[in-house]
């Protein structure tokens, strides 16, 4: 898990927290402090995809296929207890997939690299095992294990012939430090949502491979309770530049201080035909009137790539939304970035969601 001191950041909480007392969410009726995000948060998962769960022989094991098509072969005792002991019978198995950007939003599942490298996806996944109460692992010395088969089409130009395969992180670890009732320096870690969504780190030497015959990203699942991602690196070669994205309304004050996985203002951005999603999620700081909103990772985002943004927000129980289509322009004169706004308009629950679901089709 990523690790980050807040010996430096509770003072900004502190500030945050002011500003955000003084900056109101453009009504003098707001309600209770993170109810919108609630609000935004339980549409989202709501319709987010869910666990989809099957039933194998331990000793047997069996071929499992999803809604979605992929196939999961696991082998003959492929899974142990937690000490270590192979495991026969009936055992549950629990699959989350994420195959498109509708999804991704709704999951809060980007495919962006803890760098900020963006990632073209074939499949993001999440696989329980538990026999009754317990919950199981992998053999390790299995050879078999899982495989996994997911549907996917051949790359013109033969790019996802081999692909990594990335280990996401979804909670980081903080650490505070301070001093108890008798004045000793004690030190407290809690684990907390990545505001990021998820965080994704190349697994060693782990790649799926191209399956002509079968028209499938291959690959082995090794381990288990734990995002895992099928992705390619996108060959987006032009000179990259920071985007700051600007929320000329409605964009919720009680964003800077949200550090969990809820929060009332949300951005992502889509590149033309690419199943890859990207998630805004610095907060412009100290921003003036009409300037409130995100900025990208540093130099992250390539000139002149052509995509599509869906700007959201919560604000005073009122859902609003802008989804536009944009070319990544050159910094202006001497500017290290780039710009772009939206104009919210209000929405209602449904119209959100339409919004989300056709980012597929961008």
């Amino acid at each position: 898990m990523k690790r980050i001191s807040v010996k430096s950041i509770v003072f900004f909480f502190a500030a945050t927290l002011t500003i955000g007392a003084c900056k109101k969410n453009n009504n003098n009726d707001a309600p209770a402090k993170g109810q919108d995000a609630m609000m935004l948060a339980d549409l989202l998962n709501n319709h987010a995809p869910k666990f989809e769960t099957f039933t194998v022989d331990g000793a047997a094991g069996g071929v499992i296929t999803t809604t979605k098509g992929t196939k999961f072969h696991v082998s003959g005792n492929a899974f142990v207890t937690a000490a270590g002991q192979p495991v026969t019978g009936p055992v549950t198995i629990s699959i989350r997939e994420i195959r498109d950007v509708s999804a991704m939003i709704l999951a809060d599942k980007a495919t962006v690299t803890s760098d900020g490298r963006l990632l073209e996806s074939y499949g993001e996944f999440f696989v329980k095992a538990v026999q009754g109460a317990q919950v199981l692992g992998l053999q390790r010395n299995n050879d078999g294990g899982i495989r996994v088969q997911v549907p996917a089409k051949a790359a013109a130009n033969g790019a996802n012939k081999e692909v990594p395969m990335w280990s996401g992180d979804t909670t980081i670890t903080l650490t505070q430090y301070g001093y108890n009732h008798i004045n000793q320096p004690v030190t407290l870690t809690s684990q907390v949502q990545a505001v990021k969504g998820v965080a994704w780190n190349q697994i060693p030497f782990s790649f799926a491979f191209f399956n002509s015959t079968n028209s499938s990203m291959d690959f082995r699942l090794d381990s288990l309770l734990r995002w895992v991602n099928c992705d390619g690196l996108a060959s987006l070669p032009n000179p990259k530049t920071t985007v700051m994205a600007y929320f000329t309304n409605h964009f919720n004050s009680e964003t800077t201080a949200s550090y969990g996985g809820e929060q009332p203002s949300m951005l992502f951005f889509k590149p033309k035909n690419m199943n890859t999603l990207v998630k805004f999620y610095n907060v412009i700081l100290s921003a003036p009137a009409g300037k409130d909103g995100f900025h990208s990772y540093q130099s992250s985002i390539p000139i002149g790539l052509e995509g599509t943004f869906l700007a959201i927000s919560a604000v005073n129980g009122q859902f609003y939304a802008e989804q536009k289509s944009v070319v990544i322009g050159t910094p202006s004169g001497s500017d290290n970035y780039t710009t772009v706004s939206f104009d919210l308009q209000p929405v209602d629950a449904g119209s959100l969601l339409a919004l989300i679901n056709g980012m597929n089709s961008k």
